[in-house]
């Protein structure tokens, strides 16, 4: 018993008030803890890298990321602190955000199969995008109608539908919003509510 109420004091003793820092500082436990020359000079990887504010590009959550950027590759994601909506945390999915971006398996060029074709081909994006909107259009002088069966004008098309992501902010999902309307399509969801 007198061994440990020695050792309790002289922790209590180490604790007092203004020597709790030295004591974390220089102790882990009871015992020293000097720093190598190595670890003094420590700095994280993310020390000179630039930071950019970004949105996590999963649910529609929004929650809000900081992506590292050094010498034109990404070298971290974490959360933001800033964020109202996360404050700094990120689940599991967002978490791996990294992972989306180094990731060697993942595909990045658009692939196209065309009508009973079994295999995937390689396209441009100019292409891809071409078609879709050729596509879109095509559907939509098919399928739009400027009145109802009572003669009500209604101006719509439900051949086509958009499905949102979590990446768009206000302005954004308010102009596809504007736009796709426009065309007459009322069929637009976020994809966090399917």
């Amino acid at each position: 018993m007198t061994t440990f109420a020695t050792l309790f004091g002289r922790l209590a003793e180490r604790l007092s008030p203004g020597k709790v820092g030295e004591t974390l500082q220089t102790h882990v436990g009871l015992v020293p803890n000097p720093l190598s020359e190595r670890s003094k000079n420590l700095k994280p990887r993310i020390h000179d890298a630039k930071m950019f504010k970004s949105v996590c590009p999963y649910c529609a959550v929004g929650c809000g990321q900081r992506v590292y950027v050094k010498d034109g590759k990404v070298i971290d994601i974490e959360g933001d602190d800033d964020s109202p909506i996360s404050g700094g945390c990120l689940c599991p999915k967002g978490s791996a955000s990294y992972q989306l971006d180094i990731n060697k398996r993942r595909v990045t060029t658009v692939k196209y199969r065309a009508p009973y074709a079994t295999d995937w081909e390689d396209k441009p994006l100019d292409w891809a995008m071409e078609r879709i909107a050729q596509r879109v259009y095509e559907t939509r002088e098919a399928t739009f109608r400027e009145t109802n069966e009572e003669g009500k004008l209604i101006n719509n098309t439900t051949a086509i539908a958009s499905l949102g992501g979590a990446t768009l902010d206000n302005e954004e999902n308010y102009l596809i919003t504007k736009l796709l309307h426009s065309m007459g399509m009322v069929a637009i969801e976020n994809q966090a509510r399917i």
